[in-house]
């Protein structure tokens, strides 16, 4: 990590603020400020935890620490791009930790070969946000409360094949957001319609201050209180707030202690449709809900499902104390759909 003094604008140093120009154009001083001060946790060193790290980094947080205690596989080869050549059976985190670093010398990137359920509660109180990947749905439970608890700003998402989700607890979150200000039409001597409309002078602007106020993991699961109703009806049952696909898919890990690769296609499929059968059972829902065809969709991480997925989590993961500036996105889907006719 390289130290610097400040003596830039605004309080950052002229090498901050050379590299960071562009984003300082696009979301101001004060945001870049508050960027620079995050510290955050990102959990699973796979194609999607590579994408989000990737995203973090070159934001230019404070500290990354990258945890994972899993070793290289054969498979990580295809979608993680920050594990050299020749690492197989090293430990992930420490296999991505040179590139990740040299992405951006000015965040201080640290690898911790460590499993995070070993992890005791006041470990996750010392960031700012924390991220999940490839976890499993207990995992995500355990982490998420601890965050709610102590206001800590929680992410979590996978990728399955052509099938990736994510979900955002930012506790009770306040932020600021750009509104044009509505300028009435002043009485004169005409009169109509058009002179009574309120209009927009795109030339002003006035700071509108918002808050909202988001659900932990283990209500949305449940599809309790509000969180159901910002819900696109193609991704979701009415049982349950997590993506069809995704609770098949977890079961399956957590049944499994793996994903599904694509080496033992014909046993996973299988097996896929059984976990399938059991999570509609206790949905109440007919096997319509989810078609035999999804499991095509859900074999290893595809590249480009981790840069969508991974650029809206390191969005939010990473703004920390800010993040998500514009508030209110809970849950992101991505779903192959069958094309046009």
């Amino acid at each position: 990590m390289v130290e610097k003094e400040e003596g830039g604008p605004g309080g950052i140093s002229e090498e901050e603020a050379a590299q960071y120009d562009r984003q300082i154009r696009l979301w101001g001083l004060e945001a870049q400020k508050r960027l620079r001060a995050s510290r955050v946790l990102l959990v699973g060193l796979k194609g999607l935890g590579a994408e989000v790290a990737k995203n973090l980094i070159l934001a230019g947080v404070k500290a990354l620490t990258l945890l994972d205690h899993h070793q290289v596989s054969a498979e990580d080869t295809g979608a993680q791009f920050l594990i050299p050549a020749g690492s197989l059976g090293r430990n992930r985190a420490e296999a991505s930790l040179e590139r990740a670093q040299n992405l951006n010398p000015m965040v201080a990137v640290k690898a911790d070969p460590e499993s995070v359920e070993s992890k005791p509660e006041e470990f996750f109180t010392h960031f700012d946000a924390v991220c999940l990947t490839c976890c499993s749905r207990d995992v995500m439970l355990r982490v998420d409360q601890i965050c709610h608890k102590h206001g800590v700003k929680f992410f979590t998402g996978d990728v399955f094949g052509y099938h990736g989700y994510m979900f955002a607890d930012l506790g009770e979150h306040e932020f600021v957001e750009e509104k044009t200000k509505v300028a009435k039409a002043s009485p004169g001597v005409e009169d109509g319609p058009d002179t009574k409309k309120a209009k927009l002078d795109p030339s002003e602007t006035t700071m509108v201050k918002k808050r909202v106020l988001f659900c932990p993991l283990k209500e949305a699961l449940s599809g309790a209180g509000a969180a159901l109703k910002r819900a696109a009806p193609d991704y979701f049952l009415l049982q349950g707030f997590l993506p069809r696909f995704a609770a098949v898919l977890l079961r399956f890990r957590a049944a499994e202690g793996r994903d599904p690769v694509p080496q033992r296609y014909a046993e996973d499929a299988e097996r896929l449709l059984r976990h399938r059968g059991a999570v509609l059972r206790e949905l109440g829902a007919g096997a319509e809900a989810l078609p035999d065809a999804f499991v095509s969709f859900c074999f290893s991480e595809m590249a480009a499902v981790c840069a969508v997925v991974g650029g809206v989590l390191g969005q939010g993961g990473g703004q920390g104390k800010e993040a998500f500036g514009g508030g209110g996105q809970t849950v992101l889907c991505v779903c192959p759909r069958p094309p046009p006719e």
